[in-house]
């Protein structure tokens, strides 16, 4: 299989839904309807839009006094207020939408490389690819393994899967990544078999996408759990919630 970011034409049916600028899909009730749900794909954030992407517009736009309210994760009328005076601040058009140009401007390099490798893999003819059932094996795995984390913690969970893929280090498949012996917890005790959310199967699009919170790793691991001296011999890139990443 090569190592490609798109997924088939089954795994990306489009809908039209106004959301968050990420992969979303409708739920499902196993492998099967995992392959043949759709998927929606918006470039920006706008009024409405809600999740863990919306909460790290609003702590960059609290932090630098351009917003007072919760970060709550939900875009409502005062995060647009505090996006368009950044973004006159910034020279850009005040509309109140955070698209591409306006996650450059609050730093927030992951969303945009998100929306750069979406409008590749758009602009691009179909060919090799992850399949769907690959999709929906790294949601198991990473619901497995972190479904107590942040969004952001889950999709870096992802990330080192497919950062595995890609490296000589290890096999190169998905599959064979995750059911590498000894290589995840879960597998071993059984908690690969779960069903995963909505949650897990948004984070596994997302780092299939190319968002990597962990800037490259290859490895993580709960520092309060972890029994291996040679986890901690490994150097710390950094930690997002619970797991250390390192390489």
């Amino acid at each position: 299989m090569k190592k490609a970011l798109r997924i088939g034409a089954a795994a990306v049916a489009l809908a039209t839904v106004a959301t968050v600028g990420a992969i979303f899909n409708t739920g499902h009730t196993g492998e099967k309807d995992f392959a043949s749900a759709p998927f929606v794909q918006t470039a920006v954030l706008k009024q409405g839009a809600s999740g863990g992407e919306v909460k790290e517009v609003q702590r960059r736009l609290k932090q630098w006094g351009y917003y007072n309210g919760a970060v709550d994760g939900i875009y409502g009328k005062a995060t647009v207020e505090a996006v368009k005076k950044f973004q006159r601040k910034n020279g850009l058009t005040a509309d109140g939408i955070a698209g591409r140009s306006t996650f450059e401007a609050l730093g927030m390099n992951d969303s945009v490389k998100v929306l750069d490798n979406a409008n590749k893999g758009n602009n691009q003819s179909s060919g090799s690819n992850y399949t769907s059932s690959d999709l929906y094996l790294l949601a198991k795995c990473i619901y497995a393994e972190a479904r107590g984390e942040s969004y952001t913690g889950q999709v870096a969970v992802g990330a080192v899967i497919l950062n595995r893929v890609a490296s000589s280090k290890f096999p190169n498949t998905i599959s064979g990544v995750i059911y590498q012996k000894n290589a995840f917890t879960a597998v071993s005790d059984g908690q690969i078999n779960l069903e995963p959310d909505k949650t897990a199967m948004n984070a596994a699009q997302d780092a299939m996408n190319g968002w990597d919170p962990t800037y490259g790793c290859i490895y993580y691991y709960n520092p309060a759990v972890a029994t291996s001296s040679w986890i901690f011999s490994r150097k710390t890139v950094t930690t997002i919630g619970k797991h250390i990443f390192a390489v």
